[in-house]
């Protein structure tokens, strides 16, 4: 594995290992742990996790680029769909971002709003990691005139008062801690994280429990398929859970949602018999799970079908479900990116701007490999652009 991927520096060796002492010490107490749980232990936990130490996580000089490191034309078209509903709902509307990463965009979405003349009442940052918390606020603080700063409220924990206006997450489940099942002589199984007789992590097999063996069956109805033999993927049975804990108190407006997946039929194919998971180092995507841990991003695709149905168990209707690229166009990136051609100062600045939108939107790039999923609630009216409505392909859930 270290032959092909950047070799850690000291500092980075020893936080993984303080972090993998953790572990071991955990599993010789309590046994082998779901994955969903080591995965949670390296992206999360507090002081040693991948999203809870102070690495840089996003941009060049991280592990991964996300749509908003790219620029501000991705946070600029969801401004474009959503201030409208910001608009209806009136003073009292609010904007909740799940999981703030650098604050790319957080900064370019309020100058946005600034600009569309409808800056919610407050914008609020769920962020669990406190060192993400601080960069996020030195970045806004820095960025941002005091009026528009004054908006900007962080978050602990999601909005236990109901609340009205647009919940926004980019790359956030993704990064839930996922269940990882195989399949032995047509039962179900999880995969559990355990150690060898050297004390290095291993990866095994045990039966499901009842919630996970469910989980399985109710995709196995849906895609009217049984899973055979051998095949080894990832379900998220606490998504329905997750979804209203996040958005439970949301009882006006939209949520949106960002990220990388299929729907079912395509994520459960035959040939993808090992599932979506994957780590990510510097920029380099490899599929050991156990490698350095605390030092990867660990993540799996989204089943955008299971987002469907667990927003609609939530009480919320599938307003839209469409490509990254199709959302962006519906959502007037030809304006915005022209605007911000115009607006250039050199000739630089305006191949960054092309290079910006081929990235966002070519199919081999984000455009067709993301996909954005809307969500409404408690609104006679959704003022979502006609564009985005008419490139909808919610038939295909």
């Amino acid at each position: 594995m270290s032959s092909r991927l950047p070799d850690p520096g000291a500092e980075e060796r020893a936080h993984s290992d303080r972090l993998l002492t953790r572990l071991r010490e955990e599993i010789a107490a309590h046994g082998p742990m779901p994955f969903s749980q080591y995965m949670e232990r390296c992206l999360y936990a507090p002081g040693m996790g991948y999203y809870s130490a102070g690495k840089t996580k996003f941009g060049e000089a991280g592990d991964f680029i996300t749509a908003p490191e790219l620029g501000d034309l991705f946070a600029r078209c969801v401004v474009n769909a959503t201030y409208p509903v910001i608009q209806l709902l009136g003073d009292n509307a609010d904007f909740l971002e799940l999981g703030g990463g650098s604050g790319a965009f957080a900064e370019a979405a309020i100058k946005a709003f600034a600009a569309s003349g409808a800056v919610p009442r407050r914008y609020y940052i769920l962020e669990p990691s406190a060192d993400l918390r601080e960069r996020q606020r030195e970045r806004l603080e820095a960025a941002l005139p005091s009026a528009l700063f004054a908006h900007v409220l962080w978050l602990d924990r999601p909005p236990e008062q109901d609340w009205q206006g647009v919940l926004f997450a980019n790359e956030v489940i993704d990064a839930l801690p996922t269940t990882r099942f195989a399949m032995k002589s047509g039962e179900v199984y999880e995969e559990y994280v355990a150690l060898d007789g050297e004390g290095r992590l291993m990866r095994v097999d045990r039966p499901a429990d009842a919630l996970v063996s469910g989980a399985v069956r109710h995709v196995e109805r849906d895609i009217e398929a049984e899973f055979p033999d051998g095949y080894r993927s990832e379900v998220l049975p606490q998504l329905p859970y997750w979804i209203q804990a996040v958005a439970g108190s949301l009882t006006a407006g939209l949520m949106l949602f960002a990220d990388y997946g299929y729907v079912r039929r395509e994520y459960y194919l035959p040939e993808r018999n090992d599932g979506t998971l994957r780590a990510f180092y510097r920029h380099r995507a490899h599929n050991d799970p156990l490698y350095l841990p605390g030092l990867n991003d660990l993540t799996a695709s989204v089943d955008f079908t299971a987002l469907a149905e667990a927003g609609n168990g939530a009480g919320f209707g599938v307003a839209g479900y469409l490509s990254q690229a199709q959302f962006l166009i519906g959502s007037g990136l030809q304006d915005v990116f022209g605007a911000a051609y115009e607006s250039a100062t050199d000739e630089s600045a305006r191949y960054a701007l092309a290079q910006q939108v081929k990235k966002l939107t070519m199919p081999e790039q984000m455009g067709e490999r993301f996909q954005v999923m809307l969500f409404a609630r408690g609104m006679d009216v959704l003022p979502l652009p006609a564009e985005l409505l008419e490139a909808d392909q919610g038939d295909r859930l």
